[in-house]
This record gives structure tokens, sequence and C-alpha cells, in this order.
């Protein structure tokens, strides 16, 4: 009898062993973990449009380097940026939110309101010009965690007291205020946060250079590294040997008559073959290889996540005029899938491998749970509130649907227009500011956009455009407001002359980059004394 009262007693003794082995063993295995967590490197593109890339379907840019990090990372094939232009996105990136939501909804520096003096018919709203302090970036977030910083490159977040040493970032190379590089993309830079290097130095491998020292000498602690590079935004430089190089691999495609097809508002390109900008996405992806090789050198690419993108589409359309997006429609500031759509690419081998793909739709506002998730860090879902952990889809695994949505109440550069998008499912609702009409396009029948299907399911459209209306006013966004100077005449006279006059002049320009005694401008040709 005494023996059975003390069973009871023993298997207490055994459960309060067994929890006490099992708290020791947790409390190893966080150590353990931490000593062990991963490293992040976080490559961001300038411009840079979905088929720029050898693995995306490009036969006339090469990038050797990108094609194999693609391919050994989960690729998703429809990846969207947060804006059709640079500062909203890097702001989701930054903060894991939809733009709407944050307030930069253009790029820092544009004009709004009554500043607004392009004969358009709307003033554009006004937005944030700088990163909101009261938000945890992800930096920050890491940083807490006691991961060490790093930032290069572009950073178009705001000026004095929102540079990225302000944001969390612990090392900053080269970002400022500026969207562009003030020097071009060979020494002298007259960048305020890069020392020059000798005179024709490429910035671009000087910033992959910067990201390499910083591993080097990092590489026994948890760091995260964001190389966010300049390029491939204008102005449009490239290195002698690489233009003559490219000059001569176009001379073998098709003859054409024209480059440029006027699609709304701007000539649009519709073939691959500028020299100038090949030979600045080769170097691009050459100073992707120096960094991904530079893991590996130092035995850190089996325990680094590295993503890979860009943050709007490319430019088919105004400023440079410089890449297709073709078979997508449209391309950086416009409202079609040329726009938004981006490479994307996640690789870390305890959960990637060869040759992975997703078709989930997933956006920018995704990274920062999803680092956090890998890093096994907790979540901050009062942060990054529009994103999502992309882990289960990583494991082969779903996410819930959810609907994704863009607001760029603005003019661009591009002929883009002031609209906000909504997907559902299959499903992109386009709502346009000037006149307030909608566009539907069914992605999974219609990936390039051509055909309106809004008459045909006229009650889809008043239920999704109800849902964006909603959505938009439930986070406070902005909208444009009547221009009381819009004189219809001036701005019909405008887009004339695009139509004319500026595509004209595209097609003859654009024509020159091929010629082989063609010479470009002399303030930036200084890259003849750097030997490739």
């Amino acid at each position: 009898m005494f023996a059975n009262r003390l069973d009871p007693l023993r298997g207490l003794y055994g459960f309060l062993i067994v929890v006490s082995a099992c708290l020791a063993f947790t409390s190893n295995h966080v150590d353990a973990a931490d000593d062990q967590r991963p490293n992040v490197l976080f490559i961001l593109v300038d411009d840079l449009g979905l088929h720029d890339l050898g693995v995306e379907g490009s036969t006339f840019y090469e990038t050797p380097n990108l094609d194999a990090l693609a391919n050994s990372s989960m690729r998703f094939t429809q990846g969207y940026a947060s804006c059709r232009v640079c500062s909203p996105s890097r702001a989701s990136i930054q903060l894991g939110k939809f733009t709407a939501r944050h307030g930069i909804t253009q790029w820092i520096g544009a004009a709004s309101g009554m500043d607004w003096k392009r004969d358009d018919k709307l003033l554009p709203a006004e937005y944030l010009h700088a990163l909101p302090h009261d938000d945890v970036t992800i930096a920050e977030a890491l940083s807490e965690a006691g991961y060490i910083t790093f930032f290069a490159g572009k950073w178009h977040l705001g000026g004095e007291g929102s540079l990225p040493t302000d944001h969390g970032y612990q090392i900053n190379k080269g970002g400022h205020h500026r969207g562009s590089p003030p020097g071009g993309y060979f020494a002298p830079y007259k960048n305020p946060e890069l020392e020059d290097g000798p005179d024709g130095e490429s910035l671009t491998i000087r910033l992959a250079n910067e990201t390499v020292d910083f591993i080097t000498a990092n590489h026994d602690q948890p760091f995260f590294a964001m190389l966010s590079f300049y390029t491939v935004h204008g102005p449009v430089q490239t290195e002698q040997s690489r233009w003559q190089k490219y000059q001569t691999k176009a001379q073998s495609l098709p003859p054409r008559d024209h480059r440029f097809e006027v699609d709304r508002t701007l000539p649009v390109r519709i073939v691959q073959d500028h020299p100038i900008y090949a030979g600045m996405i080769e170097t691009m992806d050459q100073a992707v290889g120096l960094v991904v090789d530079a893991l590996a050198d130092a035995g850190l690419d089996k325990n680094t996540i590295v993503v890979f993108t860009g943050d709007n589409g490319g430019v088919s359309s105004g400023d440079a005029y410089s890449t297709c997006n073709l078979p997508l429609r449209g391309g950086k500031g416009r409202q079609w899938e040329g726009g938004i759509r981006e490479p994307f690419y996640l690789r870390y081998p305890p959960l990637t491998g060869d040759g992975m793909t997703s078709d989930v739709p997933v956006t920018h506002a995704d990274f920062y749970p999803t680092l956090l998730d890998i890093c096994g860090l907790e979540s901050r879902p009062e942060q990054h509130v529009d994103g999502v952990s992309l882990v289960p889809l990583l494991r082969g695994q779903s996410i819930a649907d959810r609907p994704l949505y863009w607001h760029y109440p603005h003019y661009d550069n591009q002929g883009g227009e002031p609209s906000s998008l909504y997907r559902d499912g299959d499903y992109k609702l386009i709502h346009y500011y000037e006149d307030g009409r909608n566009e539907l396009y069914d992605l999974s029948k219609d990936p390039a956009e051509q055909n309106d299907i809004a008459d045909q399911h006229p009650q889809r459209v008043q239920q999704m455009y109800s849902q964006l209306k909603s959505w938009l006013d439930s986070v406070g966004a902005l909208y444009p407001e009547p221009d009381p100077r819009y004189d219809p005449q001036r701005t019909a006279a405008k887009w004339k002359r695009m139509h004319t006059t500026k595509k004209e002049s595209l097609e003859k320009s654009h024509a020159q980059f091929l010629d082989p005694n063609w010479q470009p401008d002399p303030t930036w040709w200084g890259s003849q004394v750097v030997k490739d």
C-alpha cells in the first residue's frame, strides 16, 4: 500500500525531471540558434525590368551571375514592387507596409499640388518626403536583435535627419537624398556619403566592393547588408568596351524600321537592343557576382539569406527609354504590369533549392516579416501590417489568399496616369482619377493587359472598386484634385508633340547608339581609363 502511495509521487518526480530537461534543451537550443543566426544580404536594383535578365527571358542582355542566383533560389514568378516608382517601394521594403498606409506615394522630390506645372488635368496629391521615424524599419528590428547593419547605394528616403544611419543602419556608403548618382556612374561621384575613388572607377563595382569589405570584416557575427544599386537608373552610361560589345551584338538582330510605339500617352520601347543599357546590366550582374562570391569565400553562403529584387519596372518610356518590358504592358511609372512586376528571388539553403518557383502573388511588404521569420525573431504585426511571411511557400505550403493594393495619385515622367490598383485573385482593377473610369483585366488569361473586360463584368468592377475605395479611406489615403489652370487644348497639344516629334527624335537618337562611330557625352566617357 505504501508503495502504491509513492507511485503518483514517482510520476510527478519523473515529469519534473522531463520538464527540467526540456527547458535546459530549449535554453541551449536558443543560445545555439543565436550563435548561428542567418545573415541577410538584400540586393535591390533601381529601375530593373522583369525581363531584363536572361533567366526571365532576355536574349540580348547577359546576366550569368543573376541567372545562377535565380536558379538556386525560390523564384517568385509573380513578384510585385509596391509602387511603379522608387521611393514608395523602398519605403515599403523598409516598413512592411503598402504605400497608401505609410504615406510616401511618390518619388521624393517630385512636385505636388500647385507646384505641378505640366498641363495636366489634376493636381497630384501631397505625400511624405522622408521615412517616418515613428515606424520601426527592418534594419532597426534586426539591429535590436544584435545584427550589425550596413547600407550601400541609393537611399532616396530623405536627407539630413532621415539618412540610413537615422533608420537603423550603422554604416552608410553612398545613401543620401538623391535618386540618381549626382556624378554619374564613374568617379568622381560627387556623392556626400561616399569617398571618391580614382577617376573612372565604376560606381556599381565600388558599391559591390564596399559590401564585400563589410562582409569580410564581419563574417563572425550576424549581419544585415543592404546593397541598393543606383544602377540601372539614368543617366545611362557604361564602359566603352561594353558599349562596343553590345553594339556589335545588336547587328545580329533582325533589322527594324522602328523601336517605339505609342501607348496612350508616350512612345514606348518595343525592343531590347540598347547597347549602353546592356552594358549597365552586365556591370550590375558582375557586381552581384562579386558579392555572392564573397559569401562563399567567407564560408557564409549556407547561412545567409540572399534577397534580390528591383524597386519598379524597367524604363520603357520617359527618362532614357532604355529597355523593353514586353510581353508585359508599360514600364516604370505606368499602371500596368510592366511598371510593377519584378525579379523576386530568395535564397536560403536550409529552405530553398535549385529550380524552386512559386506563382503566388507576393510584394515588397512581405520581405520584412519573412526575414524576421527566417531569422527566428518575433514578428511585428503592428509594423509589417501589409506583409506576410513567405516561409510557408519556401516549405512547399501555402499562404492565405489576400488582396493587394497600389496607390499612385500622381503623374510621372513616364506617361503614367493617377490611379489606384487592386488585385484580387487573377483579377486586377485599375481606377483612374482623371475621369473615374475603371479597367479590369484577368491576368490568368491576359497577362499583357490587352483586353479590358470591365464592360463584361460590371458587378465585379463595382465590388472591387468599392473594396479598393474602402481600403484606401481606411488608411487615410490622399487623392489628387482638379487643377483650376487646366486647359484641355494645351494638354492635347502636349500629347500630340509626344506622339510625333518626340517619337521621331527617339527613333533617330536610339538608332545612333548602334552606329560604330557614335560618341557619348564627353563628361562621362572617363571610363576609358578603366581596364575591364
